[in-house]
């Protein structure tokens, strides 16, 4: 029998917000096409979501660092016999230090990983949405892309403001396509990114009221693609504290965040 349920590829889906997607769009009745590195993870949450909500789960165990990887995945699922109809980009790591602490090659890998691979798999997927007059661009982005530059955040910060360009952009070229394209904004997220990340002996302190879970992120995200929002900020705190960064002067702004990112005090 052919398959008539629309899939969805979601990247960095072994954990956190990729996995909270994965939910989702599996409860939505999407078939699920799921990437990382970690194929055991991966192989768990695609039996358990199978199981619970009768669909088909594909776990492809890739490295977006690898400039064959966005060409592989999608081999992978046009090997299955299936096209794209959701792609949620979602993978993504921060590195610890400033630009000058870091090596260029790790430079090099966070920009693959997170802008070009994006991108890429934007490219590649979207020709066949707008064929089919339907189609779902996510791409994860962060309260960060609306901020000033700071410390040690120089290479993730633009990344992820490029991604809210770029999706804003993107979605005014699919207006009338059935294709939307949505840039999501969270803050800080309880997820392996800000439990394991670079900067998580400081937001650590962070107040509870000012968290989200993955889950509400995800579920944000979902709403704001089907309702063709370009960019949409998760949660109350964050929507306020985006507000604010559109206001203040760009040097006040820099001096305020000069403190985020430096080393802990021992």
């Amino acid at each position: 029998m052919a398959v008539t349920r629309k899939l969805a590829l979601i990247t960095g889906a072994s954990a956190g917000i990729g996995a909270a997607f994965a939910k989702v769009y599996a409860r939505e009745g999407f078939d699920l096409a799921l990437t990382a590195r970690r194929i055991d993870r991966l192989e768990t949450l695609a039996a358990a979501l199978e199981k619970e909500h009768s669909i088909e789960a594909i776990a492809i165990c890739a490295d977006l660092a690898d400039p064959g990887a966005a060409n592989a995945i999608l081999s992978t699922i046009a090997g299955r016999g299936r096209v794209v109809d959701v792609l949620v980009n979602n993978a993504g790591y921060g590195l610890p230090g400033t630009w000058l602490e870091s090596t260029w090659a790790d430079q090099a890998r966070v920009i693959q990983v997170m802008f070009t691979a994006p991108l890429e798999l934007a490219h590649k997927v979207q020709p066949g949405m707008v064929e089919r007059k339907w189609g779902r661009i996510v791409n994860v982005a962060s309260l960060a892309g609306f901020g000033p530059g700071r410390r040690g955040a120089g290479t993730y910060a633009a990344i992820k403001s490029a991604l809210i360009k770029f999706s804003q952009a993107l979605n005014v070229e699919m207006e009338g396509t059935g294709v939307h394209c949505t840039a999501v904004c969270p803050g800080l997220t309880h997820s392996e990114f800000h439990v394991d990340g670079p900067l998580r002996e400081q937001v650590a302190a962070a107040p509870e009221w000012a968290w989200q879970t993955a889950a509400e992120v995800a579920e944000a995200g979902y709403d704001a693609a089907e309702r063709n929002r370009a960019i949409v900020v998760t949660g109350a705190v964050n929507k306020i504290v985006a507000g604010l960064a559109k206001v203040i002067p760009d040097p006040l702004a820099v001096e305020i965040t000069k403190g985020i990112g430096q080393p802990a005090k021992k």
